[in-house]
């Protein structure tokens, strides 16, 4: 029997890995919820759907908006609070907000997060002197921040709610209130944790070590994904529909859970994963109205970020590489012009004349 765990354990790392396990986890979410969601759409009426549009107020989606942009607002301190974990203080916020939104933005639509957002975040972060291992530490800090958050807001909402969570998970409501009950305990005993001691906040080793945030910091980090949890919740609640009345806390349980089946799918914007979740976890509004509402809010929090963080990246780097090229050639081109330099003379030549000059 001793010899059979360890056997277990390398024959599990050789022939499946955790990699693969990951893989074939969210290849099944994703065929669930296609499947689900085909399901579910079956005798849909697209002009139904176009009718419940023009029936959500305009000053509603408005509001919305300005949460979702709130939202993201909020979003930009995921890395913010990451540099300034790491000792990295001299990236200004302006760099960490552009790398946030980007990131998430432009990673969440393609999928697979972890590598495209880490991509994004590597080529902002390296001209300022940031390397693989500093962006590692961001991407795993600014998880962290988005997990506490979440399971802080959703342990919250199952406490008082739990019947919202049992029209997801097919669980009795006593079971889900356990589970919510100790999500709580278990922020509770990792904020205690960190109380023990820095070392105990200390991860990793060598160049790879992270240091956790103390408990205090933690508690603004929790902060942090509550607010925008707490925006993005609230754009989609000012997007259903009036009848039937759902309150917030609930709504707020069943978008949190689609939300995490959407990440965990790894599906390119969560694209139906997230819509299927929804569909089932609120069977009492109509189809086509829900349908309408996550129409909606796609187009607030998915299609318009996108569109400006591929615009905001592309200009960047048109101005790195194009813009800023040119620039210096012009400015070397007027100096030698200002230093009377003959026209046909190498570049060598022409860079030890200006040295000259500039002595001089």
């Amino acid at each position: 029997m001793h010899g059979l765990l360890p056997a277990l354990k390398r024959g599990f790392k050789r022939w499946i890995g955790w990699r693969r396990l990951g893989i074939a986890a969210s290849v099944m979410i994703i065929a669930f919820a296609i499947t689900t969601l085909v399901r579910t759409l079956k005798g849909i009426d697209t002009s139904v759907i176009l009718t419940a549009l023009t029936e959500i107020p305009r000053g509603n989606i408005g509001l919305a908006a300005i949460c979702v942009f709130f939202a993201f607002c909020t979003l930009t301190f995921y890395d913010f609070f990451a540099l300034r974990t790491i000792g990295k203080k001299h990236v200004p916020y302006r760099i960490a907000a552009l790398s946030s939104f980007t990131s998430y933005s432009i990673g969440h639509n393609i999928g697979a997060t972890v590598f495209t957002g880490g991509a994004i975040r590597f080529r902002i972060y390296s001209d300022y002197g940031l390397n693989a291992i500093d962006v590692a530490k961001i991407c795993f800090l600014s998880g962290l921040t988005f997990w506490l958050g979440n399971i802080f807001v959703l342990s919250i909402g199952m406490v008082v709610h739990p019947d919202a969570a049992s029209s997801m998970d097919q669980l009795p409501s006593a079971i889900n209130r356990l589970i919510a009950v100790g999500g709580l305990a278990s922020i509770g005993a990792y904020l205690v944790w960190l109380c023990m001691g820095e070392k105990r906040r200390e991860l990793g080793q060598k160049g790879w070590k992270v240091v956790l945030p103390s408990a205090p910091l933690t508690l603004v980090q929790i902060l942090i994904g509550v607010v925008d949890l707490g925006f993005c919740a609230t754009a989609m609640y000012l997007l259903m529909p009036a009848n039937p009345p759902i309150d917030f806390l609930s709504l707020a349980v069943v978008f949190i859970l689609a939300t995490l089946l959407g990440f965990a799918s790894h599906a390119p914007g969560s694209i139906g994963v997230f819509d299927a979740a929804m569909l089932v976890a609120l069977p009492e509004f109509g189809r086509e109205q829900l349908l309408a509402t996550l129409l909606v809010f796609r187009i607030l929090y998915f299609m318009i970020p996108f569109g400006l963080a591929i615009s905001i990246m592309g200009a960047r780097e048109l101005w790195m590489n194009v813009v800023e090229p040119w620039q210096e050639r012009r400015r070397l081109a007027e100096a030698c012009a200002q230093a009377n330099l003959p026209k046909q003379v190498t570049p060598m030549e022409r860079e030890r004349s200006l040295r000259q000059a500039s002595k001089r």
